[in-house]
């Protein structure tokens, strides 16, 4: 049966503009970092995709690595793609990244112009696409000149292969540098995309105020702290969590008795407010105004209708917000 996406798709999902650009994206978007590689059921990965969509998650992000296999996550969306999506590529924002190994010698990591465009042309094959919506630089090179990598955002950008270019990990003093850049070249930098959670703040110590200057949009990942800011590890690491595979970024000694009394804190807290603790951990990081959306993660659909259901309670009282400090610190 072919799929037919839900008419009520629109109907309750936020749009925010991206810094001072004219594309929106929706307050919550999927990313397909972990649960869609080749060693995932394809099945799993397409309802998950599907019900996004359903929801009004028309932002679905990867990048040239992801999987694992790397490679295979793009190939998964790709097959997607071609037997559900295609019709509704328009309604989709498509993003994909390259920054870290990918392949084998000089040429396959960091933010060299070769590597780049080599690495888009390579994603946009797997997947099956003439353009992405935004390409990102996903991590900062230390010894290529920053004014090449720019230069092949914008060439990217020039040729077609991206509508927007975007970067990601940069600290602020280098966000506003290739910003600088990029619009000194006339393909204005859309979007940042750095790690940000009640556990990993280090974008409050400025990139938030760079990105305000600069009309830069910001999209935090890894909101809920890879799954720790969720009620799943309370009573221990259950099988098959991301602390419990051997290739998670989470593992088993992240997980402190620290942690998680402030976990079980933060989830009574969540609880007064008529939430979950994934709920709330996600609203807190849109409460700043120039944050466009939260990227989050899934291994079942469940997961992505609970990020959903945060939108129906997004504001916090000062009481609240000085709580959670207090937990947090």
């Amino acid at each position: 049966m072919n799929y037919q996406p839900s008419d009520s798709r629109y109907q309750s999902m936020h749009y925010r503009r991206s810094g001072r650009s004219g594309l929106k994206l929706p307050a919550v978007s999927l990313g397909l970092w972990h649960n869609f590689g080749g060693v995932d059921a394809f099945s799993n990965s397409r309802a998950m995709v599907l019900r996004a969509f359903d929801l009004g998650i028309t932002h679905l992000d990867l990048a040239n690595n992801y999987g694992p296999p790397p490679g295979s996550a793009e190939e998964t969306f790709g097959r997607i793609i071609e037997k559900d999506l295609r019709p509704h590529r328009d309604e989709l924002i498509i993003s994909s990244k390259a920054g870290y190994t990918m392949w084998e010698g000089p040429y396959g990591d960091w933010g060299s112009r070769k590597y780049l465009v080599s690495s888009l042309d390579q994603s946009l094959k797997r997947m099956g696409l003439e353009y992405v919506d935004i390409f990102y630089h996903h991590r900062p090179d230390p010894e290529t000149p920053l004014e090449e990598t720019m230069q092949a955002l914008d060439q990217i950008v020039r040729s077609g292969r991206a509508l927007y270019a975007g970067i990601s990990n940069y600290p602020a003093e280098k966000a506003r540098e290739a910003a600088q850049i990029l619009r000194q070249l006339g393909t204005p930098c859309l979007i940042h995309q750095p790690s940000y959670s009640m556990f990993n703040r280090w974008v409050e110590d400025g990139l938030l105020q760079t990105l305000k200057e600069e009309g830069i949009g910001c999209i935090a990942f890894s909101p809920l702290a890879q799954g720790l800011l969720t009620d799943k590890y309370l009573g221990g690491i259950p099988e098959g969590s991301r602390a419990s595979k051997a290739h998670g970024f989470l593992k088993p000694t992240h997980i402190t008795d620290d942690k998680l009394v402030k976990v079980k804190k933060l989830n009574e807290l969540a609880g007064s407010r008529g939430q979950t603790l994934a709920q709330m951990a996600l609203a807190w990081v849109l409460r700043h105004e120039g944050m466009t959306s939260v990227l989050i993660g899934a291994s079942r659909v469940e997961q992505i209708e609970d990020a959903v259901g945060m939108l129906d309670r997004l504001g916090f009282r000062n009481e609240e917000l000085k709580q959670i400090e207090s937990i947090l610190n």
